[in-house]
This record gives C-alpha cells, structure tokens and sequence, in this order.
C-alpha cells in the first residue's frame, strides 16, 4: 500500500516499500522516516521488536537507501503526519552511498544533481501537480472532440518568426527544432477540423529571465471556423478548468505551496480584457514610458496584472511585432485579431493565440513584408489554394502555467530536467 492510505488502516498491520527520507536513533530505538510518492511516514524500530536481521539492517540503512517494512499502524501527534509505523519487520533492499545533497545547497548545485534531487518532497509534489495539469488539459479537450495530433519535431521553417532556431543537420541538409507546431496542426484542421498538439517547443533565446526555458512543452489547440473572440473564449475555459480542477481534487498539495484555494476557485469566465492600446494606458498611469509598438517585457506585465486574481487578455496588438500568420484587422488599424494571457500576480504571458490568416494574397503579402524564404513555405501556401476556411489557435506554454499556479519563483522547478541558456545536463 501508499504511505497515504495508512490513517484508513489504524491498528492493523501493513508492509510498505520506499526510501529513508530521515534517520536518527533515540534511547535504544531506530527511528525512519521514509517515503514514496504520495508522502512520508515515521517508523520506529525497537530491538525486542524485531529480529537480528532487522536491526542489523535498520542500523545498517543510510539516506536514500531503499527499503520495505511491515508493522501496525499507530496514530502518534509526534510524529510527522501524525502516524507512525511500529516496525515487525525491517528489510534494507539496498544501501545508498552517502547523498550528495544536504540542507541550504546552492541552486546550481540542485541543478547540477537535477536527477537527485527530483526525489525531494517540494519536486516530488510539484511533478505530481504538473502530471495533474497534464491530465486536464487533455479531459479539456477530449470532452469538446478535439483531435491529439503528433506534428514533426524537425522542420525547415519556423512557425513564428524563422528566428531564435536551433539549426540542426538533417543528413545533408540543414534543419531545426521546431519553435511551434502551429503550422502543422493548420494543415490537418481541413481533415479534422479542431485538433491539438502536446509536444515539445524549443526557442533558442538568450534569455536569463524567470519565464524562459530553451525547451518547454507547448499546447497548441487549431480550430476551423472559429475566430478570434471564440478562441478567447476557450481559453479561458481551459485555463479555469485546469484551475478549478486542481483546486477541487488537489488542495492537500496546494497548501504545501501557500496557493490561496479560494482565489484559484475565482479563477472562471469572463477573463478581463484590454486592447493593446488600453494597455499603454493603464502603463503610462503606472509611470511606464512605453509607446506604441513596444513590446511588454517582464516589468510591464507585471504591472498588468500585480493587482489581478485571475488571468488578463491583451488583445489587438500592433502588426509589426506580431507573427506574419496574423490577419490584420480592418476595424482597428494598424492591429492584428490576436489576443495574448497574462497570468496574475506577474507571473507572465502563459498564452498567445489568433485567429490565422486564411486568404492567399493576403498570406503572401505579409511573408514578403516579413522577408520569409516563402520556397520554404511551399506546403503551406498550399492550404490556401485547396478549400480554405477561417480559422484560428493558441499555444500554452504550459511550465509557465504550473509556475502561475504553484506560485514558483523560477520556470525550471516547473519541469523534471531544465534546460535553459547555461544548462543542458543532466
């Protein structure tokens, strides 16, 4: 059984595998904290208890070392969790060499024993929330009879703007790892109309920040015939479903992060909203000098959404720092139809969507403004040409959301092996 099954079991007597998490000794008795996945529990191994075999091995046992025990279940205040298993039986199935990691390490020293100190409580916790996340993402979309697609990872072009590539050889030919499947996911909507890929993304940005990693997994929904105010609308249906999920299963390890429950359960439709240009002005009244056509960095959708308890919409941004796929809009001009998600409390931008450009002369007019090799692109115009529909996407980038809901000060607690500009081991 799990550790977390134990207070159903009072009185009677169980087995347990795990690893030893602590270990002192107290007056003649052994005491092991141990733990598995869903927690950590005190044993106490007393001589008479036991046979030569268990005590050798309780004091034999190190940190780390994995072990299996029987014993009967006992309710204790003292202990951690408030139980306690009173060893039978104590197995040492194997004996850990001394553990490198020890109280107030050094983060780059976390990092560089990444595959140690995933067995953490605070990284255990954290990968079970982000299986969750993982999960409900997924129920999200499968209820609403979205289609799971698996794009190519390598490709010719990029899927934004063809910058910031990891340049890769491809046999004899140059290629790169994809910054986005958005182009991909555009060709099978005119087969299955609304689909989504789950895959990894990788940007190669020489960004130092708090919210960028090289490689990160993206979620990148494509619907036909929706446009750009349906694409909002199920974002923030997902984002709250995600939310409240969480919130409603998971609360037992929310705590452990001091997430406030309730205002994750306010998170639910209608996001706020504000244009591109509302934005600058809500800026300039918080002392921002940025002007038009400036993009926001960290500092700005920080001041966006310090005072906000859900996520926030900024949408109709100038076109010339947006994608060359985005379709201008005739009713605001000078902007394009897209909407990008900024998460509360300065947590950042999590999605960027829009609806895509579906007419052909006006696809190749905006590649030759942007300067793209359009030969490169060849399968793509092709979607213009045969049957095109309006339609429209978005990507998460998803440790950006757990980093949001976890409260996390660095986006690389919020994958298993992080991989930024000054890291790619282990």
């Amino acid at each position: 059984m799990y550790i977390s099954q134990v207070k159903d079991r009072v009185g009677e007597e169980i087995e347990l595998r795990g690893w030893v998490y602590r270990k002192r000794e107290s007056g003649g008795i052994i005491f092991v904290i141990i733990r598995d996945h869903t927690g950590i529990i005190q044993i106490s191994i007393k001589k008479d208890n036991v046979d030569a075999n268990s005590w050798n091995d309780a004091n034999e046992t190190s940190i780390e070392s994995s072990i299996k025990v029987r014993g009967i279940i006992k309710e204790d205040p003292r202990a951690p969790g408030n139980y306690e298993i009173e060893a039978k039986e104590f197995k040492l199935i194997h004996k850990a060499e001394p553990f490198p990691i020890t109280e107030y390490q050094s983060p780059e020293l976390l990092l560089d024993f990444r595959h140690l100190w995933l067995r953490s409580q605070k990284m255990t916790k954290i990968m079970r929330i982000r299986s969750y996340v993982f999960r409900y993402i997924r129920e999200f979309l499968d209820e609403r009879d979205f289609y799971e697609i698996t794009p190519p990872i390598l490709t010719k072009a990029g899927g934004e703007t063809g910058a910031d590539l990891f340049e890769v050889k491809y046999f004899n030919e140059k290629a790169y790892l994809t910054e986005s499947s958005q182009l991909y996911a555009e060709a099978m909507i005119f087969s299955l109309e609304k689909v989504y890929s789950f895959a990894p993304s990788f940007r190669a940005e020489k960004s130092r920040t708090v919210k960028h990693l090289a490689e990160y997994w993206h979620l990148e929904p494509e619907m036909a015939y929706y446009d750009m105010y349906d694409n909002m609308k199920l974002q923030e249906e997902l984002v709250s479903y995600i939310a409240q999920s969480l919130a409603r299963d998971h609360a037992d390890l929310l705590k452990d992060f001091n997430v406030n429950i309730e205002e994750l359960k306010g998170v639910e439709p209608p996001f706020p909203r504000y244009s591109y240009k509302e934005a600058l002005d809500i800026l300039k009244e918080k002392g921002s000098d940025k002007k038009w056509g400036d993009d926001f960095g960290v500092e700005e959708e920080k001041l966006l959404t310090m005072d906000q308890t859900k996520p926030i919409f900024i949408h109709h941004w100038p076109s010339e720092i947006k994608a060359f796929y985005m379709p201008d809009d005739p009713e605001y001009p000078g902007t394009v139809k897209n909407a990008d998600m900024l998460a509360p409390k300065g947590h950042g931008e999590i999605i960027g969507g829009s609806e895509r450009i579906w007419k052909l002369d006006e696809l190749l007019d905006k590649m030759k403004k942007f300067k793209l090799n359009i030969e490169n692109y060849d399968w793509y115009i092709d979607l213009r040409k045969y049957g095109s529909v309006p339609h429209s996407g978005f990507g998460m980038g998803v440790e950006r959301v757990i980093k949001w809901l976890l409260n996390l000060d660095h986006i690389r607690d919020a994958i298993p092996f992080p991989r930024v500009i000054n890291r790619v081991k282990p």
